[in-house]
């Protein structure tokens, strides 16, 4: 049994929004004692993106009643939001009444956010910090990054010193100051829409090209995170944050397969039945970035553990998952699912 009191304005009436019952909570008026259902609702912003689709997914199959919002790749299916107006936001917060915020929506790539710096940090961190406001008595997670540590002294605890190498770091770690209850989680990949979508998928077609050498860093220490684990996670958390109200404050998720980008290179071959003897390590680091890049940001991921959170999907079967329909030669489909 739950109680939820953010669903009483000043005179004591229950706020009822006309929203599909799914999940649902059992209120107990302080007053009279009376026992109300209420669903669960959830609001995930960025649904559009790679981590938005499964976050999205992973609440709705799950029975909570799902919001997704976006802004220029809006769909049919997803509101459309600015989240640079206050007012949008305000309106559909009113609207909706979500018992828990996703707060997906984010420039990621780094060598973008240091070409372009200023749309960055407007949705990066001045978004953040107005739908923090407006969300102000709910909860919300907002999803951050493992690059606002320097990488010099893995693995890192919730409660080390920050030190961003990175444009894209620092306005993530702005974020983080105009939000403070947030989740930090390393490089992403997932059911990409096009391989370029991920970091971690975007050297499929290289991979799969084994006529033509191609050199690969063997330098940055990666974990490569699936988005449907990160996605589990944040309902989990939402739900024992529905039970439990002072979990709060920061928590550190990540996979935990440690690997260079020559290694991933290597290991999707590998998950494909694809010769990898063309793949070649780069030892040095790379001068082509525009962003500097932490070499190994690690992250002690214990806090989220303790609370029975953080099942972990294995790479290699969470990257056939996400790149078969990629797959040049549609024989192999037969050898990695049959």
């Amino acid at each position: 049994m739950l109680f939820w009191k953010n669903g009483l304005d000043r005179t004591g009436e229950l706020r009822w929004a006309e929203w599909p019952v799914l999940i649902q909570i059992v209120f107990i008026c302080s007053t009279c004692q009376t026992k109300y259902i209420l669903s669960l609702r959830v609001l995930v912003t960025g649904a559009t993106g790679l981590l938005g689709r499964a976050v999205y997914k992973e609440f709705h199959d799950n029975d909570w009643h799902t919001i997704g919002c976006g802004h220029k790749r809006a769909r049919p299916k997803f509101e459309k939001c600015n989240l640079l107006d206050p007012l949008a936001i305000r309106q559909l917060i009113q609207e909706f009444q979500p018992h828990v915020i996703i707060h997906c929506a984010a420039e990621r790539r780094p060598d973008v956010v240091e070409n372009q710096m200023d749309a960055a940090t407007q949705l990066n961190v001045v978004a953040s910090a107005n739908l923090a406001k407006e969300a102000a008595g709910i909860f919300l997670i907002y999803i951050s990054t493992d690059y606002v540590f320097d990488g010099r002294n893995p693995p890192y605890a919730e409660n080390d010193s920050p030190n961003p190498l990175n444009v894209y770091g620092k306005t993530k770690l702005e974020g983080e100051k105009e939000v403070l209850r947030h989740n930090i989680v390393p490089v992403l990949y997932g059911d990409v829409e096009k391989i370029e979508e991920s970091a971690v998928t975007v050297t499929f077609d290289k991979v799969q090209n084994n006529l033509e050498s191609f050199a690969i860093d063997h330098c940055q220490q990666r974990f490569p995170t699936y988005t449907k684990d990160v996605a589990r996670v944040c309902r989990q958390l939402a739900e024992k944050r529905l039970q439990d109200s002072s979990i709060r404050g920061i928590f550190h998720y990540s996979g935990n397969e440690q690997m260079t980008k020559y290694e991933i290179a290597c290991a999707i071959a590998d998950a494909f039945n694809l010769p990898s003897s063309h793949l070649r390590p780069i030892t040095e680091p790379s001068v082509e970035s525009t962003a500097l890049r932490p070499h190994n940001a690690q992250l002690s991921c214990s806090r989220l553990e303790n609370l029975g959170i953080g099942q972990r999907t294995p790479f290699k079967q969470g990257i056939k998952e996400s790149l078969w329909p990629f797959l040049t030669d549609k024989r192999w489909r037969q050898t990695v699912f049959h």
